[in-house]
Order: structure tokens, then sequence, then C-alpha cells
């Protein structure tokens, strides 16, 4: 198809992408879309609304959606050692917290310290920070973690005390828990709806990716479990097997044992953008990730970007760095049309060190064959 444009027509045209984690934030890859859009319709309106999911870029898409400050606190990373990192507080009192920046898997060095030696204790510190500054309101961005503790460093962080007999965890001790905890209230952002435990728990679908070992599920698997019947039987229901539990390696199980209500991280950062608002009169929305797979269409937040648009009879784009041949057909249910950066010549390592050029270069591909009314 060509691209038919009345005379006089301004197309309109909202850039919704996630970060393409390792190579572009949220905010450099709607700039690099945008340059790709302008190759092709030289006068649009562009509306720029870099999005998160929760991972990676969370801080940054929010604090560029709502009023807030940018602080800093030292706290440990998930190979046990102190770094700087940033958080947010908003005008009205809420810290930012986005975990990927303490116990991120991209964090340098991090992979050096054995997955079961890894600890979510920064996490904690965190919080604890804020609470010593007044801070009882937080939003938590969850993903991109290196971890597969729990949650139990955060915790430990906060108070709570724990006991193992011959290595494995035997008793929890919340008498400890700091009190301001019971004051405060916890959104957790996620686009990961899995339980704690078991074939699609935390340690299961996600540790691979983090270096667990084949060798290794059984045991580190248990390990929650166990955890999780411990806090369960504390709590008096069972959390473990509620979705979301197995976020960030079970980090979100213990965010959701200190009452944090699970959320949908791209439907807060929608909310928080006003993307429903910048959606009324657009002619097209593009958006895209990193990596498009069977877990796009679980939450993150190209597909939920689509979903909106598609509602609103806009349709949708997708330009990521890589797309799953096996997956592309439920994508394609959603979006109008399917782009990535890779293809036979260019591989994931030469996508990711030139990702800007090739986003705003695959963008114009995409989008020239597209019939606007």
């Amino acid at each position: 198809m060509s691209v038919i444009l009345s005379q006089g027509v301004v197309v309109k045209v909202l850039v919704a992408p996630d970060s393409f984690k390792g190579s572009l934030s949220a905010a450099e890859a709607a700039q690099a879309m945008a340059q790709g859009v302008r190759k092709v319709w030289p006068d649009a309106d562009i509306r720029l609304l870099p999005m998160a999911d929760g991972g990676e870029g969370a801080l940054d898409a929010i604090l560029a959606a709502v009023p807030g400050e940018r602080r800093s606190a030292n706290v440990t990373d998930a190979a046990g050692r102190q770094i700087e990192v940033e958080y947010g507080v908003l005008a009205d009192g809420t810290a930012i917290i986005e975990t990927a920046r303490i116990i991120g898997l991209m964090l340098p060095g991090v992979l050096d310290v054995a997955v079961e030696k890894r600890t979510t204790a920064g996490v904690g510190e965190l919080i604890k920070h804020c609470l010593v500054s007044g801070i009882r309101r937080f939003m938590i961005g969850l993903g991109g973690s290196a971890t597969n503790d729990g949650g139990i460093g955060m915790l430990q962080a906060l108070g709570i005390r724990t006991a193992e007999q011959q290595g494995v965890l035997a008793a929890l001790d919340f008498l400890a828990l700091d009190p301001r905890i019971a004051q405060s209230h916890i959104t957790v952002l996620s686009d990961v709806t899995n339980p704690l435990c078991g074939p699609q728990g935390a340690t299961a679908v996600y540790g691979p990716q983090k270096g667990v070992r084949p060798q290794q599920m059984a045991q580190l698997d248990a390990r929650l479990r166990r955890f999780g019947d411990l806090a369960d039987a504390w709590l008096g229901r069972t959390l473990s097997l509620q979705p979301g539990t197995g976020a960030a390696g079970g980090l979100g199980y213990a965010l959701q044992l200190l009452r944090g209500e699970h959320r949908s991280g791209a439907g807060v950062l929608l909310a928080l953008s006003g993307f429903d608002a910048a959606l009324q009169g657009a002619d097209l929305v593009l958006t895209g990730e990193g990596r498009s797979d069977r877990q796009t269409p679980a939450g993150k937040a190209p597909w939920v970007v689509a979903q909106r648009a598609v509602k609103a009879g806009v349709p949708a784009v997708l330009v990521s760095g890589s797309i799953e041949d096996d997956d592309r057909a439920q994508l394609k249910s959603q979006f109008t049309a399917c782009i990535m950066l890779t293809s036979d010549t260019i591989t994931p390592d030469m996508a990711m060190r030139d990702a800007g050029r090739l986003l705003a270069e695959r963008t114009a591909e995409a989008i020239s064959g597209i019939l606007i009314p």
C-alpha cells in the first residue's frame, strides 16, 4: 500500500515505546521513532509519551509524566556492593523506586556473583531511607531483576529475622518489622502475573535468564516454596499462589506480604501520562521494546498501548529490537505491522550498538506502507 493524504491533512502520530534494554531509554527510543516519522511525513503532528511497565525506565517515564524531583541514596546492589541510586519523589510525596536500578540484571558485575547469593537487601534499604525521611507512599517498579531470593533480603533490611537449620529456612520472625510499614501504602508495578513457585513460578520461568542452571532449579524453587509456606502461615492466607508474586525473583511476593497492591505497570503509566487523552484524534500509534515475544501479550507496555489504540480504532505499529517468529502471529492480532531491527545481516549486538539509527530507519519503513484515511 502507499500513503495517500488529502491536501493539507496533517498526520497525527502518538509515539509511545518502552525502553530498548541495554541500548536506548524509552525517551531516546521515542525520539528515534519520531525521526523516522519525519522522514515520511515531515509535517506530522507528533506526540511523544515514553512508556514503561515497571522495569527499566520506569523512574524516567513516571517523572516525565508527573511533576516530581530526583533524589539519591547509597544502598546495596544485588551483588552486595554499595552503589548510589536515584529515586523519585512526586509532588504528593510518593516515592518512585525502580528496582532495576538497585538489583538489575544489566548492572556491571552482577553476573559475577552466583544467583543464589544475590540479594534484594538494597530495595529494603531504600524503602527504609524513605521512611526515615517521612515518606509513607511508595510506587515500586519491578522488572529486569538479577535476584531470586523471594525478597527475603529486602524484608531483612526492614527488620524481619530469619532462622535456618542445616541450610534450610526454618522460621520467620516479623515482630521487628519496621512499624512505619504498617502506616505506608505500597503500589507494586509489574507486568508479571506468575506465582511465586512451581512450573510457572519465578525460578522456573525467569531463573534461566538470571543464570540459574538446570540442576539448580528444583533446589531454588523449593527454597522459595519453603519461604512461601512460612510467610503464608504468618499472613493467614495463601498469598504465594497469587498473580505477580513471582515478579523479580519473588520480590513481588515480599512486597505483597507488606500489603503492597499489585498493579499493571503499563496500565498505571498510561494513566499517569494521560495516554487516553493523547490518543484522541491520533491517526497512528507507534510503540516498541528491545525484544517482543510471548511475554509481550502478558501485559508489557507495547501490548497495553496497542490494546488501547485498537479499542479506539487507531492502528498501532510495533518496531522492536527483535521479534520471535513463533510469536509473530499473536502479536499481529493487535498490531497493524511488526518490524524488528535485526535481520539476516544485522545481528543483535550490531542492532544494540546502532539502535538509534536503525530504529529511525525501521520506523520509516514500517509507516511508509500504511494507508492513512
